[in-house]
């Protein structure tokens, strides 16, 4: 009997099974793009180029481990109360087209209330920061991203470089917080549900 049920299973599940492949690797020539993002796994278009959160998390600028990510930040910035927090969001852009394209810096953090957080300045020698960057066309060498692969940013474990905002405790109780991604060329945005 079991034999008989699996026989009358099987084809239905490889039904399913090629609808999903042919669906997830675009089986239709009229393939959109994805620019909004539910969670950080998710790479998203924007303008011309591809990007993915890396990691998102809160800093402690008096925590050691912390301390280098903050390198060339305004030192009254650095200082949190109760009432706010450093927020880190490590980004990665990929150039998937035979054409270099500019990434951008347009960037926010925006909550559920409407809330608008822009990235602090990053300035200095901060290995870690992130920085509009003229990224390569795709070649036989494969897709060119950025951070540099050799990097500092590209070699560490997050592999992304750092948008560092400040942003309320409160911004807890509004979530879904969206990462906000405006073409450097212009365009609708494209955004990533942060895992705050």
């Amino acid at each position: 009997m079991t034999k008989n049920r699996l026989l009358r299973i099987t084809p239905a599940l490889g039904a399913v099974a090629a609808t999903l492949a042919l669906t997830g690797c675009g089986g239709g020539n009229s393939a959109t793009p994805v620019t909004t993002g539910e969670d950080e796994s998710v790479n998203v278009q924007a303008g011309h180029l591809v990007y993915q959160v890396q990691l998102s998390r809160t800093l402690n600028p008096h925590a050691v481990d912390d301390s280098q990510y903050l390198q060339g930040i305004d030192p009254a910035e650095l200082r949190t109360g109760g009432a706010d927090e450093l927020f880190s969001v490590w980004v990665r852009a990929q150039n998937t087209t035979s054409t270099p394209y500019q990434s951008t810096g347009d960037f926010a953090m925006i909550d559920a209330a409407g809330n608008e957080y822009d990235p602090l300045p990053v300035t200095g020698t901060n290995p870690f920061k992130y920085e509009p960057q003229l990224i390569e066309q795709t070649s036989g060498n494969g897709q060119p991203t950025y951070p540099d692969p050799s990097s500092a940013n590209g070699t560490g474990p997050i592999r992304g470089s750092m948008l560092l905002f400040r942003v309320p405790v409160t911004i807890y109780q509004n979530e879904p917080v969206e990462l906000r991604i405006v073409p450097e060329e212009g365009g609708e945005p494209s955004t990533v549900s942060l895992d705050l």
